[in-house]
């Protein structure tokens, strides 16, 4: 989990995350990985519109988001 965060972060590559908060709730976000430290993580939240502090044991999936590009012939 923590290689995808990197090379994510690296890229500059948006993701989609399922995250287990701490009640309990599973929620899905859009997130773009700012910073990464020990056991937890900064990334700015399309869901909350704003930088949150994750924790990577939370993470349940993280997968990415892949762009393809369109021509028109």
């Amino acid at each position: 989990m923590r290689n995808q965060l990197v090379k994510s972060a690296e890229y500059n590559q948006v993701l989609i995350m399922m995250y287990l908060a701490k009640d309990g709730s599973i929620s899905k976000r859009r997130i773009n990985v700012l910073q990464i430290g020990e056991a937890s993580f900064r990334a700015y939240c399309f869901l909350r519109k704003s930088k949150r502090t994750f924790i990577i044991d939370n993470v349940l999936a993280l997968v990415p988001i892949v762009h393809r590009e369109r021509r028109v012939i």
